[in-house]
């Protein structure tokens, strides 16, 4: 469909999956605003967190003739049915922060490189050892990891590792899943400190909920987080920016939920005949304790 010069405006069908936290809020909301913003007209549904629901809008979706279907899968798989509708009708799909596992069911994804997310607390680490002239002695890391079996945790680690393993002096001395939770965050990091709390130079934690439970667990432990132990989160929320601002966590890499610009501009491209990626990432930034107050009054989330 060549939309370019016409009158008559893109029509989106979108979906989210019915999670209400404040990520997937900003999810909704960016995607709003950048459909009002690009003259696009959004067709938003909520889905309840049922795939039930999300196959009936895709059909409804289907029945209105709308340009583009995109949502957010709330399961990884059960979609070769209603994507093959999808398919026949000769509208493309794209995804939303998560996959369906057969790509040939999908046009494209839009969301978060979490291995890089990984690699980027990695490298903030390794420079700013090197700015407090840490960097050449022994280093010992405790990783707090998210949800067993999450692709997210998997792959945050994966990227943390891949570019500490190039640095001999660091050893993640403990491991263990706190299920991306506070709670857990705190319950594991007293547990590291009991077995080793004077060993202990930095935590990376896969998520800030982890990170501020785990300064909480150091403060008890009569440890001061953000110098006696240097703290790295990932996703850049706004609890981690106050953490910061207390000068208690040291730096958070950002999972943005802003995913509204690169949505439109993909649904733009596709209904105007151009060919697009097949994966495309949000842009991420890195934010240390350093530059948090300047910051944090512009995040959305």
């Amino acid at each position: 469909i060549k939309r370019e010069g016409l009158d008559k405006p893109i029509v989106l069908g979108f979906f989210q999956d019915g999670v209400d936290n404040e990520w997937k809020l900003t999810v909704s909301n960016s995607i709003k605003d950048s459909a009002n913003e690009n003259g696009i007209d959004l067709q938003f549904t909520d889905a309840q967190l049922t795939q039930e629901n999300q196959i009936k809008a895709i059909r409804k979706f289907i029945k209105d003739k709308v340009d583009v279907i995109a949502f957010t899968p709330i399961v990884s798989s059960g979609w070769e049915t209603v994507l093959a509708e999808a398919k026949e009708a000769g509208i493309p799909v794209i995804l939303v922060d998560r996959f369906v596992k057969d790509d040939s069911l999908w046009t494209a994804w839009i969301g978060n490189d979490q291995v890089e997310e990984g690699r980027k607390a990695a490298r903030w680490l390794v420079e700013y050892m090197n700015i407090i002239g840490k960097g050449n002695g022994k280093i010992n890391v405790v990783e707090l990891e998210g949800a067993v079996g999450s692709e997210v945790a998997i792959e945050r680690k994966t990227g943390f590792e891949e570019i500490i393993k190039n640095y001999p002096n660091y050893a993640i001395k403990m491991s263990l899943n706190c299920g991306f939770t506070r709670e857990l965050g705190k319950n594991v990091m007293e547990e590291f400190l009991i077995n080793d709390g004077h060993k202990i130079d930095v935590v990376f934690a896969q998520n800030d909920e982890m990170a501020i439970g785990a300064i909480e667990a150091i403060e008890e432990y009569g440890l001061r987080p953000g110098k006696d132990i240097i703290i790295v989160s990932i996703d850049a929320g706004k609890d981690a920016f106050k953490t910061m601002m207390a000068a208690k966590l040291n730096c958070t890499v950002e999972c943005s939920p802003v995913m509204g610009p690169k949505l439109m501009e993909a649904v733009k491209d596709l209904v105007n005949g151009k060919k697009i990626p097949k994966k495309i990432y949000v842009p991420e930034d890195v934010f240390p304790m350093e530059n948090a107050a300047r910051i944090y009054p512009t995040r959305k989330y």
